[in-house]
């Protein structure tokens, strides 16, 4: 999720009830104790009174690295910046992170995982929780169980599983049956993550994995409404009707006109054609309005174009699918 979910996006995926909590793109940790400038530019939560989305969702600190004191000492600056929570990013499986030995590089010996965890724990677990996300495995499954018991081990509370090894990248199919013999073999909760597009996709990970809870990343961004509807399918039974274009549009545009304010027009353009290209998965007509206005290059022109063809009818943020 490198790239994609910044504090403007967090805001606006966490406008409406869902999330129970979100995490900061990772902060890349190489060999050395980072100013508190590079935190602040990750997660800017941590400058109000509360580190957590206008909606009051939590906001936890990622950090992702191998060097086991530069991780600690810079868990260590998270917690002292006013950090709530630590996660550790054992599951990217971009060929750059994991050619400088982070991500999900540390899933081929789960004892340098163990040692990552314990020693961001030994650093902050008194104070604040750490918990971590890992896949099923580098390049093949069977190091799955070893690497959640060794992220337990390390003093993990909580372990999100991506459903998929690195190699798999995010080809389909996801794996949840795996992620439910993890489950197994630890004693700490276990979040499932990993192809969850639909409310179907949502039941059948959690009755594969056994799992209570489920992670969005990329879903989230196809369907900023996804977590709503899967909220409110669990409280009331009930299906809420499918998200428009024209709400996917409405978001896109004040997704815009927040960035516009601190960034560079063709950056922003960028950022919502990037996050435009997200919504095509599995939908249709996003693509057909994506391949509409994909080559447009001023940042009005393509907020003008975005409904097109298309009603007009903004919803307000906190109201229902």
């Amino acid at each position: 999720m490198e790239g994609v979910i910044d504090a403007v996006t967090r805001e606006l995926l966490t406008a409406r009830p869902g999330f129970d909590w979100t995490v900061t793109e990772f902060v890349r940790v190489v060999d050395a104790r980072l100013p508190p400038r590079v935190f602040y530019k990750h997660c800017p939560e941590l400058q109000k009174p509360a580190v957590t989305t206008p909606t009051g969702v939590p906001v936890h600190i990622q950090l992702l690295g191998s060097d086991t004191r530069a991780l600690a000492a810079n868990a260590r600056q998270a917690l002292e910046l006013g950090a709530t929570s630590i996660d550790l990013n054992f599951g990217c499986p971009a060929k750059l992170v994991n050619r400088h030995d982070g991500g999900a590089s540390l899933l081929r010996r789960p004892e340098r995982l163990f040692q990552a965890t314990r020693a961001v724990f030994d650093a902050v677990g008194e104070h604040i929780p750490v918990t971590a996300k890992i896949r099923l495995g580098f390049a093949d499954r069977r190091p799955a169980v070893a690497c959640g018991q060794a992220a337990e081990a390390g003093g993990a509370s909580r372990l999100v599983v991506h459903a998929r090894t690195r190699n798999e990248g995010y080809r389909p199919p996801a794996h949840w049956e795996w992620i439910g013999k993890i489950r197994q073999h630890v004693g700490i909760p276990v979040v499932a993550n990993g192809d969850i597009w639909t409310l179907e996709d949502y039941w059948k990970a959690r009755t594969l994995s056994g799992c209570e809870d489920v992670m969005l990343g990329r879903s989230a961004l196809a369907d900023p409404w996804l977590a709503a509807r899967i909220r409110h399918w669990q409280q009331t039974g009930e299906r809420l009707a499918d998200t428009t274009w024209a709400m996917r549009a409405g978001v896109l545009k004040d997704y815009a006109q927040r960035q516009r304010q601190g960034l560079p027009e063709r950056i922003v353009t960028s950022l919502v054609k990037q996050w435009m290209a997200q919504m095509r998965q599995g939908n249709n007509e996003a693509d057909v309005h994506f391949q509409r206005i994909k080559r447009l290059t001023v940042l009005d022109d393509l907020l003008g174009a975005l409904v097109q063809h298309t009603p007009e009818h903004p919803m307000p943020a906190d109201a229902p699918a």
